[in-house]
């Protein structure tokens, strides 16, 4: 009797696995870096440390959608005893969103190499619809991916339950089949909390060498 071929660990991983789905900012992206915190300090006439604490005590219900970006910055502004002209809103927005629009070259070849492999590539990211409408036509990297979930579009933001509901179930795939990446701990403990194969994300050659470790790539 013809005994049956036994798979491999490693060949259990990779079919067990059928999508990969990356964080867009700190991760696609650079993460904002401080010239920009800076920037947007000096246009509003405050000291940087409080822009930065002003901005990210609020910032969750600019990525839900549930204000635009003049009214985020006139909120978070106004808080304060600023109260900024249509023209400064307008000019803060636009700062705001050039500095989440630097891809890593590095992370960008990571997805293209991985497309190749055939797999399910997503984005699942907290971001607001002013970047959607102005930058994400532009970006090549985003026509890579077949599913992009973003916070703004589903009024829910990760770490929140909800909207990694909506990114499996527009994935078609069991929890156990996908792989995330993020560069938040609380996003990447909920996902694992979810069911999802979450990683911390470092740096692209790491990530590369946990989609080795899973035989993805």
């Amino acid at each position: 009797m013809k005994r049956k071929p036994v798979k491999n660990k490693a060949d259990k991983n990779k079919s067990d696995i059928k999508a990969v789905v990356f964080d867009y900012g700190g991760v696609i992206a650079f993460f904002q870096d401080n010239k920009s915190m800076e920037d947007m300090a000096a246009l509003a006439g405050i000291d940087p440390v409080l822009m930065k604490k002003i901005y990210w005590e609020s910032r969750s219900s600019y990525d839900k959608g549930l204000v635009n970006g003049c009214e985020f910055f006139k909120n978070i502004l106004s808080g304060i005893g600023i109260f900024p002209d249509s023209d400064l809103l307008e000019l803060l927005v636009s700062c705001d969103i050039k500095s989440w629009s630097h891809v890593n070259p590095k992370t960008e070849k990571l997805i293209a190499d991985l497309k190749k492999s055939g797999i399910k590539l997503a984005v699942l990211s907290n971001l607001i619809t002013e970047f959607l409408e102005q930058v994400l036509e532009t970006l090549p990297v985003f026509k890579q991916f077949e599913i992009l979930v973003f916070s703004c579009e589903v009024n829910a933001v990760k770490p929140e339950e909800e909207i990694y509901r909506i990114l499996l179930s527009r994935l078609g795939c069991k929890a156990e089949e996908v792989v995330f990446f993020d560069d938040l701990e609380a996003n990447v403990k909920a996902a694992n909390n979810m069911g999802i194969q979450a990683f911390l994300w470092k740096d692209p050659e790491e990530a590369r060498k946990n989609l080795e470790d899973l035989c993805l790539l």
